[in-house]
């Protein structure tokens, strides 16, 4: 009888199920009349007992001794009977203590012999409580859980899955049980997920957050994202018998996220643009300012085209009903790309019918965006040019077109490319390089204002120089003057040379300090007002007094150095007045270089002060030269080093007075002079009298 009872049992065993199965779980098996047959490990670790000792006395021995033991009688009687019976008793430990035990009671019959047995499966009473508590838990978060959960096999197949995760899938559980995510939803990146679970089936951790992309049949209109998370389930032995995947669609999130991360980078490319375009005030380096900027975080490829007349320095044309010329100014990237290799270089003029999209943008001042660009799209405009057709086949297929606006002022048009796999520029991608391309036309239109001020400026500077210089007998004279390389620093700088009675000479230099137009006109009354009254030959220190009554009767105050010298070629002597001026230097015929130490005196137009006439005599073949500040003046460099390059520089030999200014100019000025310049030189000779002479001969050149 034994044996057969053996094998019932371990049949029975096997068959034991559900949350049972994650208990250390006693089998005993009895006789009909509780003789106890069978005790396995389980048993004995329970309750301490060896089979040898348990194996042949009555079950109810095992009973705790202060308990009523009719309870556990009652239940094996009932077992023997042919009913299942479940209780709750308490036995004896072998060590003396008490132990609280769950029983699970069950005929077993050989029909073979009509024998009965009874299967005990006992287990520790607090225990089984956790776990009945725990499964309860389980089954009413995976019921009604708003996260999706699966729970696969091994071989990542689909076992049970959740009321939730069958309504983000869109498919019923019986869909499921038995198929691989990649069989079943391959519009998902379902073999990365899949790679996951296997490494967690591999490794034992856990992989937390893992992005599941696509569509399912719950929205197979538009990709939908979910977080991930993945966990190994085990048996008591520690072996892995499968994954749980608990998923939470976060597409609604991801939207947000990315749209905040995307307001970030275009506020970023904002800011970023008010410091990088348009910082030099030149056309040329704006418009390639705004190109650089927008490659690559919001194009491919860009170019920006400025009306042809406005780059040209000419007001803008009369319309576009004829078409219109465009200089291509910016483009980038500059080289290494193929989508821009085919496009116009920088500097060419391109010209656009009416009918031409460009013309239609500057027009019309509004964006034009394709959104798809293919060959249907180019069909039209690939009659007259390969070009478009080639974008195409290098893989662009979406632009905009951006008018350059400022002041309302059409000044151009900046086009934007796109090739990477991104999808087509949308209504933020217009706005932001709408607000790019506004940010560029205000720097481009203050460059195109910049250029007309400083060649206004410019302009009616040289045009109060003197034109044509001859100076008297007995003195050589070179003059340069150089403006500033900005506007605003395009002042009142100006030199003369004057004739004066007895064959003496006027040498004078002087400078306004302002800057723009307003300086040059002054410096062009001042000049007037020197002229005029050197003609009356008044001393010098007169004359700096007269001018400073001059200034005083304009409207708005102003300053002015001037350095005046009054050279008598006849007998050598110079007389030389400095009112806030830099020193002249000397070079004697011998070589010998100095600076005049001549008292500084104040600016005109300070007041209150006069300034010293010097009287000093001049060696025949003597050089007098006179500059302005701009000459010696560098940021970063102290004036004294300055001086000393300049008469190292006049120290060095030159063949003529015109070179010798052009060797000044370029040893002492950088390539863009920061302040305007003038420079005059006088050389003198002996010369014989020729008795009282009176006249002015200006000029300039």
């Amino acid at each position: 009888m034994t044996e057969p009872v053996e094998e019932l049992i371990s049949g029975a065993a096997r068959d034991a199920g559900g949350w049972m199965g994650a208990l250390a779980m006693a089998q005993v098996a009895t006789s009909a009349d509780g003789t106890v047959v069978r005790w396995n490990r389980a048993a004995q670790e329970l309750l301490g007992h060896t089979p040898h000792e348990v194996v042949g006395r009555h079950i109810a021995e095992l009973l705790h001794p202060g308990v009523d033991r009719s309870l556990g009688r009652s239940l094996w009687e009932a077992a023997a009977d042919g009913r299942s019976v479940m209780g709750t008793v308490t036995a004896w430990h072998a060590d003396g203590h008490p132990v609280e035990l769950e029983i699970w009671a069950s005929p077993v019959v050989d029909r073979r012999n009509d024998t009965a047995a009874v299967m005990v499966f006992a287990a520790d009473a607090h225990a089984t409580r956790r776990i009945r508590g725990s499964s309860a838990v389980w089954d009413g978060l995976f019921a009604r859980s708003p996260v999706g959960i699966a729970v696969l096999d091994t071989e990542l197949r689909f076992l049970r899955v959740n009321p939730a995760l069958e309504r983000m899938n869109g498919l019923p559980e019986s869909a499921h049980v038995g198929q691989r995510l990649s069989q079943l939803l391959p519009e998902v990146n379902a073999h990365d997920m899949e790679a996951a679970m296997r490494s967690v089936i591999d490794s034992g951790q856990p992989v937390l957050d893992r992005r599941r992309v696509g569509r399912t049949p719950a929205d197979p209109e538009r990709d939908r994202v979910w977080s991930c998370s993945y966990v190994r389930v085990e048996d008591p032995a520690g072996r892995p018998i499968g994954v749980i995947a608990s998923l939470l669609d976060i597409t609604d999130q991801q939207r947000a996220s990315l749209e905040a991360e995307a307001g970030r980078r275009r506020l970023a490319l904002l800011s970023e643009a008010s410091i990088r375009v348009g910082s030099s005030l030149e056309l040329e380096r704006t418009a390639q300012e705004l190109a650089d900027l927008a490659v690559p975080r919001l194009a491919d490829a860009t170019t920006v085209d400025v009306l042809d007349t406005l780059a040209r320095g000419d007001d803008p044309g009369p319309g576009l009903a004829a078409g219109v010329g465009l200089r291509r100014l910016g483009k980038a990237p500059l080289s290494g790309s193929p989508v821009t290799d085919v496009l116009a270089p920088l500097g060419r003029t391109l010209v656009y019918p009416a009918t031409a999209p460009y013309t239609h943008v500057l027009a019309g001042r509004q964006p034009y965006q394709l959104a798809r660009l293919d060959a249907a799209a180019v069909a039209g405009a690939s009659r007259h040019t390969r070009r478009p057709a080639q974008l195409v086949e290098l893989g662009v297929h979406s632009l905009m077109m951006i008018p350059l606006v400022a002041r309302d002022l059409v000044l151009g048009v900046a086009t934007f490319y796109r090739t990477r796999p991104l999808g087509p520029f949308d209504g933020n991608d217009v706005a932001l390089a709408a607000q790019l391309a506004a940010r560029a036309a205000i720097s481009i239109d203050n460059a195109r204002l910049y250029h007309r001020e400083h060649e206004t400026a410019v302009t009616l500077q040289r045009s109060m120089l003197p034109q044509h210089i001859t100076p008297p007998a007995g003195i050589e004279v070179a003059h340069r003057y150089l403006p500033a390389s900005d506007a605003n620093e395009v002042g009142g700088d100006w030199y003369d040379v004057l004739h004066l009675p007895g064959g003496k000479a006027a040498l004078l230099i002087g400078d306004v300090m302002g800057h723009g137009i307003t300086a040059a006109a002054v410096m062009g009354r001042l000049s007037s007002s020197v002229r005029a009254l050197a003609r009356l030959d008044l001393e010098p220190g007169d004359i700096v007094e007269q001018l400073e009554a001059a200034l005083d009767d304009l409207t708005e105050p102003m300053i002015a150095t001037l350095l005046y010298a009054v050279v008598d070629p006849a007998t050598g002597l110079c007389r030389l007045t400095r009112a806030g001026h830099p020193p002249p230097a000397l070079v004697s015929p011998d070589g010998r270089v100095r600076l005049l130490d001549l008292p500084p005196g104040t600016p005109l137009g300070v007041g209150g002060s006069r300034c010293v006439t010097v009287d000093m005599a001049l060696e025949p073949g003597s050089l007098l030269v006179l500059y302005t500040d701009g000459l010696i003046e560098s940021r970063g460099s102290d004036i004294d080093e300055r001086l000393a390059e300049l008469t190292d520089a006049l120290a060095e030999p030159s063949p003529s007075l015109d070179a010798l200014c052009d060797g000044l100019l370029a040893r002492l000025v950088p390539a863009s002079a920061d302040d305007d310049i003038a420079l005059l030189v006088a050389r003198t000779r002996r010369v014989v009298p020729r008795g009282r002479g009176a006249g002015s001969a200006v000029g300039g050149g």
